[in-house]
């Protein structure tokens, strides 16, 4: 059985050790703070007036722009070398958890990566080698997080003896 990471790996085309580039480097400490909230406001107000695909822009219907800025921010500081503003505000990121509620299928995290390529391309500040690291990363991410939440679908659904299956128990 093929782990999450195989899975993002596989789907995602970036080897694990591409992914994780951004670890050979402290991109934070290289880019700053004010970078990061550049590239989350960037990419949320990407997200928000996201016209093409208004399903996409509807699962981030019942979130505050202003929040979802700071969550993402924080976290990338956090994971990219910075100090840990994500934990000390919200507690681990288990980002596979935090996003079960929303549908991350394969079009969704495309949808992101889109919007997420174009906001990285928007920030000045980012040279070229940490934009490569960052969209390996975030490509491999977003697709760790559909592998986790194909799980959780897996998991919703438990065998009958007659092949059928029925919704778990929670």
């Amino acid at each position: 059985m093929q782990t999450l990471q195989e899975k993002a790996s596989q789907w995602s085309g970036v080897d694990t050790a591409d992914a994780f580039a951004i670890d050979d480097t402290n991109l934070f400490q290289k880019l700053g703070l004010q970078t990061f909230i550049n590239l989350s406001t960037n990419f949320y107000t990407r997200v928000y007036d996201d016209e093409e695909e208004e399903w996409f822009r509807s699962i981030f219907s019942n979130s505050k722009k202003e929040e979802a800025i700071q969550n993402q921010y924080e976290f990338f500081v956090q994971r990219m070398g910075g100090p840990p503003l994500y934990s000390q505000r919200k507690g681990h990121p288990a980002l596979i958890a935090r996003h079960r509620p929303f549908p991350v299928t394969h079009q969704a995290a495309e949808r992101w990566l889109y919007h997420m390529e174009k906001a990285l391309e928007s920030t000045p500040d980012i040279d070229a080698d940490s934009r490569v690291k960052m969209m390996n990363f975030f490509r491999h991410t977003a697709f760790f997080l559909v592998a986790g939440d194909e799980l959780k679908t897996q998991k919703q659904q438990i065998p009958c003896k007659h092949g059928a299956s029925k919704p778990a128990e929670s």
